[in-house]
């Protein structure tokens, strides 16, 4: 019998969506085992004849965890008004699903049927093509460089005469540093930069925001910004910039009007709940005002306040049109109203239409993602499962695939593709410091690359940065002695990713798994396939079964003649299947 209480299907959602005119996806979830077959019945919606005449294609289980099976089809056809079905076989009874209802029969009447009302253009479910090749190179400007292949590792001030207030830095990384260094980012293969704030401010980390219009003069000038992105584009590159607009300093023009003027001030009202009289809290104190988390230099700010959000909008036109950023990364993005981000994307993709918007936003981000708002998201899901899979070992490989399963399948495809995909960044610790031994870092780098979305490298992962407090995740790039040189490892790693094709815009599908630590999936686009073996354990592995018969493009202990993989062992193949 036909497991009823499994069988899932949302329309409008992640589970039917349009990812190009004409073009529908669908997915439907069952009981694991338990269907025989599962065919898609679509039609026209407004099909002029009494009866919709409509068409069976089948669904292909692409998925199975421990307790489901997850079925998929797209459908292009010359409909962009779609009503649709499904026949559920299984050994015993064949039912029909249609509008949450599961029957021996299907209705008469068209409305009746699961809907997808119009493929309207600007609801596609994507994301600019150049963010789908992108391999990016996350870096933080105080602790990266100050000239070619150096830093000085220097806490230095310096009074700013604009803002009235002392800049601080830590280790002294510059614009100009990054500039002279460009070309090592390029020969790694990274095609695109994100850069954590630039923007004027006193602390070394730069999210308390004086001045949204300038770099930061301990950091650069406008002009060496301008160079730097005038230096990326000339090598086919791409970059992002981080932008704060949740909150800012309290010494940003707008709070200390505040602070001075009280409930006279004009900018009272661009701030979360003030009590009067305003004033900064000393040390220990709480605040009187709203923050960011429970930091007092940080006031938040009042994103559905109209100048507020012109005030931001302007920032967002500005750094796109003057200085031709591909894009923003944007903290604490799911603090703020929903209609500024709204507007900002409209500003944003009228400046630059591909440019990109990515949101920090850790946990589901469904509700962010619906084309009216961010591109894409970083992807803090895919570091925790990494983390508990590879590093730690805390889940095994059923436990990885069903999350895989989970976090894939939460946004249509295309959305997934763009999902900036990281293992650490300057808010967590180091990935490498977290694994229980060196060689788990190098498979959950393999996987990185291979899986569905966006890589993103934080700067000096390649030259073996570690740490697991604030300060030594963001330690300082070890020019002069690699701590652990793995330069090689990601310009291969990186070299495949941008030469096939399959690991851009393939299907994923998991082939085996086992508890003995295999896990082997395949990224697969017309007849051709990248399949990825990986050993997740100490122990040597002969259960891998169905591998290529060709020798691996990319490996690490791995035997050809006997398919067995010695502990930790990672090997890549690059197939293409006769016609």
């Amino acid at each position: 019998m036909i497991n009823r209480q499994a069988v899932r299907h949302r329309p409008l959602s992640e589970f039917a969506y349009a990812p190009a005119e004409y073009c529908l996806t669908i997915r439907l979830q069952a009981a694991r085992n338990n269907l025989k077959r599962c065919t898609l019945f679509y039609g026209d919606r407004v099909d002029p004849h009494p009866q919709v005449r409509f068409r069976p294609q089948n669904m292909e289980k692409v998925a199975s965890d421990d307790y489901f099976d997850y079925y998929e089809t797209t459908i292009n056809s010359e409909y962009d008004r779609v009503c649709y079905y499904f026949s559920l076989e299984s050994a015993k009874e064949t039912l029909y699903l249609y509008a949450d209802i599961m029957a021996k029969t299907i209705p008469t009447e068209r409305s009746e049927f699961y809907q997808y009302p119009f493929i309207r253009r600007e609801e596609i479910s994507d994301v600019p093509a150049w963010l789908k090749k992108a391999v990016v190179y996350n870096i933080f400007p105080d602790s990266f460089a100050d000239s070619a292949r150096n830093l000085s590792c220097q806490a230095q001030s310096f009074f700013d005469q604009k803002t009235g207030q002392t800049l601080h830095s830590r280790l002294g990384g510059t614009i100009r540093g990054i500039i002279a260094n460009i070309d090592y980012i390029t020969e790694l293969g990274f095609n695109c930069l994100y850069l954590n704030p630039i923007f004027t401010a006193a602390e070394y980390h730069r999210y308390d925001l004086l001045d949204y219009y300038h770099v930061s003069p301990n950091l650069g000038t406008d002009a060496d910004f301008r160079e730097l992105v005038q230096a990326v584009h000339a090598r086919g590159m791409h970059i992002i910039i981080d932008g704060v607009f949740n909150h800012c300093s309290w010494y940003f023009f707008a709070f200390d009007d505040v602070v001075k003027n009280g409930e006279n001030s004009r900018y009272k009202d661009w701030f979360y709940n003030l009590q009067f009289p305003v004033r900064r809290p000393e040390s220990g104190e709480k605040p009187q005002y709203s923050c960011f988390a429970y930091e007092p230099k940080m006031p938040k700010l009042n994103s559905s306040n109209p100048e507020v959000r012109n005030y931001f909008l302007d920032v967002c036109r500005y750094w796109i049109e003057e200085f031709d950023v591909d894009g923003w990364r944007l903290d604490v993005a799911n603090e703020l109203d929903k209609d500024f981000w709204r507007a900002f994307r409209k500003t944003a993709k009228k400046a630059k239409s591909d440019s990109v918007l990515i949101a920090e936003i850790w946990e589901d981000a469904a509700c962010w993602l619906q084309g009216d708002m961010f591109d894409s998201t970083m992807n803090y899901d895919f570091r925790r499962h990494c983390r508990d899979f590879f590093a730690s070992g805390k889940i095994d490989a059923a436990e990885f695939n069903s999350r895989l399963i989970k976090m894939n399948w939460r946004y249509p495809f295309p959305i997934v593709q763009g999902q900036l995909n990281l293992l650490d960044s300057h808010d967590v610790s180091r990935f490498r410091s977290l694994c229980i031994c060196p060689e788990r870092f190098y498979l959950a780098e393999v996987f990185l690359f291979t899986a569905v979305g966006v890589p993103c490298v934080f700067y000096g992962d390649e030259l073996g940065v570690q740490g697991e407090d604030e300060y030594s995740w963001r330690g300082a790039m070890p020019w002069d002695k690699a701590i652990i040189d793995d330069r090689n490892f990601f310009q291969h790693l990186i070299r495949i990713r941008q030469n096939n094709e399959c690991l851009v815009s393939g299907s994923f599908q998991v082939l085996d798994y086992s508890p003995a630590g295999n896990f082997v999936f395949a990224r697969a686009r017309g007849r051709k396939k990248v399949v990825v073996a990986l050993n997740v354990s100490a122990c040597v592995n002969e259960q891998f079964v169905n591998l290529p018969s060709e020798p691996p493009i990319f490996s690490y202990g791995y035997n050809q003649d006997e398919h067995t993989m010695m502990p930790y062992a990672y090997a890549i193949w690059e197939i293409e299947e006769d016609e």
